[in-house]
């Protein structure tokens, strides 16, 4: 680890229920280890995406036990270090325990293992500037240049400029229409895609400020973990179920006086349901990996894993063929299709 002093830390999350892109991702193999903008799954993405020796130390990555053997399967030999949670408590106590395991001064990189980023430059850039904001003490939140009134996202409001970034004057839970157009149009606005960079100690430090009860059960559990004989790092089960479930965001960000952001346009998108997917692959020149046939019918994305696909009269629509099943829905709301009854459990 000494040699590692002075290089970021990736602590790549990764998981997920499987729902919102079903059914190609579903519970089994969901979104990260899924091949959806390229050759490469998403996670081998991320992965690939902190790679530079000179940058980073080895990630470690925090994932849950249903999906251990995707991990290794996938990481191949990037040299990463595995976390495994025994079961979801979401982004706080994950984060947490991964900086149980880190050096105090170590500076984190907490990337989520299922965004696209299509510019790695920019996105070194960002995180750069990041780590130079985290070492003066700053817990730090990567915003992303806003391209459009998005009201998916939670947005982070911009404060008076610091070092490469600013603060953080606010965070701000995902708007109405009416409010994210005021906020694109008012350029104080960024996206908050789940991205921060942080020291370890810092980190720990304001979670036993802000949520002393999780950062002490947290402590419990890596404390009593134990390394398996995969060389697997894994908290103690029986401790760790005693957390309370609950985001970085909550836990810390939206409580610190210490948060900053870095912006950066980096071609970010969580890839949060299909239409944002299509949109992804249209702009890396990929098409759905389906034979679709068209008549009176306008802005149809169609992806299939064999049977041809054929719309007649319908227009701004996605159809999926994946499996035995198959999926129809309005751009509009496809958001919704991680709420269709029996999916998660498919």
């Amino acid at each position: 680890m000494s040699e590692d002093i002075g290089k970021i830390h990736p602590v790549i999350l990764c998981g997920g229920s499987g729902t919102r892109l079903w059914p190609v991702s579903r519970k089994e193999r969901p979104k990260p280890f899924q091949r959806l903008l390229g050759d490469r799954t998403l996670f081998q993405q991320t992965i690939e995406r902190v790679s530079d020796k000179k940058i980073f130390a080895r990630p470690v990555i925090v994932g849950g036990t249903a999906h251990s053997a995707l991990i290794e399967e996938q990481l191949a030999d990037a040299g990463a270090s595995v976390l495994v949670e025994p079961m979801a408590k979401n982004t706080a106590p994950a984060i947490a325990a991964a900086a149980h395991r880190l050096p105090s001064e170590a500076i984190m990189l907490v990337c989520p293992s299922d965004h696209a980023i299509a510019d790695r430059q920019s996105f070194l850039k960002g995180v750069m500037e990041g780590a130079e904001l985290a070492r003066d003490g700053k817990l730090v939140a990567i915003g992303i240049a806003p391209t459009r009134p998005e009201t998916g996202y939670g947005y982070i409001e911009i404060g008076k400029p610091t070092g490469p970034g600013h603060d953080v004057a606010r965070f701000v839970e995902k708007p109405d229409a009416e409010r994210a157009e005021q906020f694109l149009r008012s350029g104080r606005f960024v996206w908050n895609g789940g991205i921060f960079l942080f020291r370890a100690g810092d980190l720990l430090e304001e979670l036993r400020q802000y949520r002393p009860d999780m950062a002490g059960a947290v402590a419990e559990a890596v404390q009593s973990g134990k390394v398996d004989s995969a060389n697997r790092f894994r908290p103690n089960p029986t401790k760790f179920d005693r957390i309370a479930a609950e985001s970085i965001d909550y836990a810390v960000m939206e409580n610190t006086g210490r948060a900053a952001v870095v912006s950066a346009d980096m071609g970010w998108s969580d890839i949060g349901d299909w239409s944002a997917l299509f949109t992804a692959r249209r702009e890396a020149g990929l098409n759905g990996g389906a034979q679709l046939d068209t008549l009176n019918a306008d802005n149809v994305s169609a992806m299939s894993d064999g049977p041809n696909i054929s719309v007649v009269g319908l227009s701004d629509i996605v159809v999926v063929v994946n499996g035995d099943e198959v999926l129809v829905s309005s751009k509009t709301a496809s958001q919704m299709v991680g709420d269709l009854p029996g999916v998660s459990k498919r």
